[in-house]
């Protein structure tokens, strides 16, 4: 099995400081203490062998709370500090981004670290900057509801990673799509290139037509990496994403937990893979995403659990319906999905977030026998290839998180991996 370790990442300090600085985001101290922690963290994981870090891709979030601001910036920092792990954002949010500008930051970041670089890809769930910055398309956060927003998003979301692949892959792209053109405008061309003898000279034949008209452009560099980059789809859910996944051969990032339902998502990975030519097992290319809290006792790891990563889907992401992946068969009825019935409030217990096996808290040995149960898929036989570490870095001392991560390190990465 292979491990990542996923940070928001989050600039250090309590609710309290919080409060008192705020907003700790715009704090010049306190973002140069996450940046020092992240250095050391991602040093201690790429040491003790951990093969990828992650982190999200968010804008404008003064609370201090997913302070990912410039992923790719960050990586070539933490890149040039480390020897072998790799990176991933999970996921750049291609709706408020220019698809061109994002298949060149990969490509050069790749080159960079020569292939220390996968891809992750999502379509924007958070309002309060997906819509300042999609607003050039334009597209809106939103909930994966299956309406007209959500569809509007998926398409563009899908158009603009279908134009990321082809600027890695052809070196003449041309493109005229629902969103976007290239060259553009598309059927008339750009007919003022004064430099046309030069690139007809030198540059990516079929640029120019007969015209020194500018046809289709060549994206530079290609990767480093031959084929390209594989991809991560951060945090998937729904079997319509499974299903597209399974058929592109990108790796989904499972947030659902309960097993039975993890078992099933991972089944229909496999089988829409093999339908499409990748003769897989039950297992692999996918990853789940859990959280970890190691504590000399169980009640000392559970109270650690409650205080870190709980607490933040308490506080926050239980807005934007993250409990939904906790969900299990007895909750069909007092919560249909058809009439849609969100999971309400006194719902979103401890007990829940540990029962669904997506907290797992405990002593090293308790741990380590729910991990192994996640890398049999919950026996099914199966060997999941991916696990990844929701770790609370910036919401624990540095010090707890360097002993978590030492604990990790000692006695789950030789078992596993």
């Amino acid at each position: 099995m292979k491990f990542q370790l996923f940070c928001l990442p989050t600039i250090p300090g309590s609710l309290e400081e919080r409060e008192r600085l705020r907003p700790i985001g715009r704090n010049r101290d306190r973002y140069q203490a996450m940046i020092e922690e992240l250095r050391e963290l991602v040093v201690m994981a790429d040491e003790a062998g951990f093969d990828c870090f992650a982190t999200t891709d968010h804008h404008f979030h003064s609370e201090g709370f997913e302070a990912s601001v410039a992923p790719i910036v960050l990586y070539t920092d933490l890149a040039a500090r480390t020897k072998r792990i790799s990176f991933a954002p999970l996921g750049i949010v291609l709706p408020a981004n220019n698809p061109l500008r994002v298949a060149e930051e990969l490509a050069v970041l790749d080159h960079l670290t020569k292939g220390r670089v996968y891809a992750g890809f999502a379509r924007g769930y958070q309002d309060r900057w997906s819509n300042v910055l999609g607003q050039q398309v334009p597209v809106q956060g939103t909930p994966m509801d299956g309406g007209e927003v959500d569809k509007h998003n998926r398409r563009v979301h899908e158009e603009y990673e279908d134009i990321i692949y082809k600027a890695w892959s052809d070196d003449l792209l041309q493109h005229k799509g629902e969103f976007f053109q290239i060259p553009y405008p598309y059927d008339e061309g750009i007919r003022r290139w004064p430099a046309h003898a030069w690139t007809r000279q030198y540059g990516q034949p079929g640029e120019l037509d007969d015209e020194n008209v500018i046809r289709g452009i060549s994206v530079i560099p290609k990767p480093y990496q031959d084929p390209p980059l594989k991809a991560f789809q951060p945090f998937s859910v729904s079997e319509s994403t499974i299903r597209r996944t399974a058929k592109n051969g990108v790796i989904p990032v499972i947030l659902t937990a309960n097993p039975p339902d993890f078992r099933r998502l991972c089944g229909l990975y496999r089988d829409v893979a093999n339908e499409n030519g990748r003769d897989l097992k039950l297992g692999q290319n996918v990853a789940a995403v859990r959280a970890v809290a190691f504590g000399d006792t169980e009640q000392q790891a559970v109270s650690l659990l409650e205080r870190t990563n709980y607490t933040g889907f308490q506080a926050y992401f239980s807005g934007f319906g993250f409990w939904e992946a906790f969900r299990t068969a007895e909750d069909a009825e007092k919560y249909p999905l058809d009439p849609y019935t969100p999971l309400p409030p006194e719902e979103w217990t401890l007990d829940r977030f540990r029962g669904v096996k997506y907290g797992l808290a405990g002593t090293v040995d308790q741990v380590k026998r729910e991990i192994e149960a996640l890398h049999n898929v919950h026996g099914d036989n199966g060997e999941l290839e991916w696990f990844t570490w929701f770790f609370d870095q910036g919401v624990m001392s540095l010090d707890e998180a360097k002993r978590q991560l030492e604990l990790f390190s000692e006695h789950i990465l030789p078992e596993f991996h």
